[in-house]
């Protein structure tokens, strides 16, 4: 009975140790500034003080950052035990709790996301039996579907073989994105506040988002885009023109070439990193130059609708260019937009303009 007693006594005493310091974080915390007080724990420090230099100074962390008791207990107890990390990670729920938080003042980036494959959930990229019948889930994958995962790859998926049938381990994560927003966003860079601008947008403005940059999954930290180098790509032994966007170097961390295969004809003459091998889509042919940005909304990969921004409803050919089979996807597609050249559609040569006099064709294929 003493020995119960005691167990109760301790008991007790932790439940009001929790309840002190849950109290106490959450006073000392509105008590402040934004958060301010947050820095009296060391391994916040830098944190608070990145998030007011950035675009988001005028926000609380609570804004972001998910509040529960849960987490403040959690915090509570890593300070009681002495259990503090040197450098402090947000764990995979905790991101995803936080892309959820975007969608508050993002509501436009967020839908459009949402409709985009970028949005992809893990059951559907780690248990889709036509991409694991092929290639067997492994950890490179998590480099671009999974930067913010908390573990290897066998810690997601079962089984790692091309057998399956494959089942998600994490069913919590079952359907969570792959790739949330602070996959290719680092919220905590030095930026500034964007409002709407009085007059039209000059050319000479900006040419990204100040929180443009990815995040590595090995290093655990964002890299800013201006700082990311774009590669060269090469047709063969030809270098393709590459456009000078920067923001195409977030693109190219997943969507990247590769060399020749080694032992190979092409690796023996030294050709660089081929278009259009591995995940790259490089523009080549009557697109060479252009930036991913040209078509492609970021958040969004639906381009579709962008062709009218540079044609006409109509082509020379007769044909909708928003109606065009230009699928990346399929091989036999005859106007992949990334890759499409003149002599693709016209095998007798290229027909001339039409004749400013008679309004008609000068020639015809």
């Amino acid at each position: 009975m003493k020995g119960m007693l005691q167990w109760m006594g301790i008991g007790v005493a932790a439940a009001c140790a929790a309840s002190a310091g849950l109290f106490g974080a959450t006073s000392m915390y509105f008590s402040s500034h934004q958060g301010t007080a947050c820095t009296s724990c060391h391994e916040m420090a830098q944190f608070v003080t990145g998030a007011h230099d950035s675009a988001h100074r005028n926000l609380k962390c609570e804004d972001c950052h998910q509040e529960s008791p849960r987490t403040k207990l959690r915090h509570v107890r890593a300070h009681l035990t002495g259990q503090i990390p040197e450098m402090i990670r947000m764990r995979d729920t905790d991101v995803f709790q936080m892309t959820e938080s975007c969608r508050g003042c993002h509501q436009h980036e967020y839908a459009a996301w949402k409709a985009g494959p970028h949005s992809a959930t893990y059951r559907q990229i780690f248990a889709d039996p036509q991409e694991n019948s092929r290639r067997p889930p492994a950890d490179d994958c998590l480099r671009c579907h999974g930067m913010h995962f908390d573990g290897a790859i066998r810690d997601l998926v079962q089984p790692q073989d091309v057998r399956g049938p494959w089942r998600i381990v994490r069913r919590d994560l079952a359907d969570a994105p792959t790739m949330p927003c602070s996959s290719c966003h680092w919220i905590h860079r030095d930026g500034t506040p964007q409002s709407k601008p009085a007059s039209r947008i000059s050319v000479a403005a900006s040419p990204f988002s100040d929180s443009l940059g990815f995040y590595d999954r090995r290093e655990q930290m964002h890299f800013a885009a201006a700082g990311l180098s774009i590669p060269q790509v090469y047709e063969r032994e030809t270098a393709v023109r590459m456009s000078p966007d920067q923001r195409q170097a977030i693109c190219y961390q997943c969507h990247a070439p590769r060399l020749p295969d080694a032992l190979t004809p092409a690796a023996a003459r030294g050709w660089g990193a081929q278009a259009g091998s591995g995940d790259d889509r490089t523009p080549m042919g009557v697109h060479e130059g252009l930036s991913c940005f040209a078509c492609h909304n970021g958040h969004n990969e639906n381009a579709r609708a962008s062709c009218k921004s540079c044609h006409q409803k109509t082509s020379e050919c007769r044909l909708d260019v928003e109606s065009m089979d230009t699928s990346y996807a399929r091989a036999s597609s005859r106007h992949n937009i990334h890759w499409v050249t003149c002599v693709d559609c016209h095998a007798k040569g290229v027909p001339q303009p039409k004749s400013p006099s008679s309004g008609r064709r000068a020639a015809a294929d």
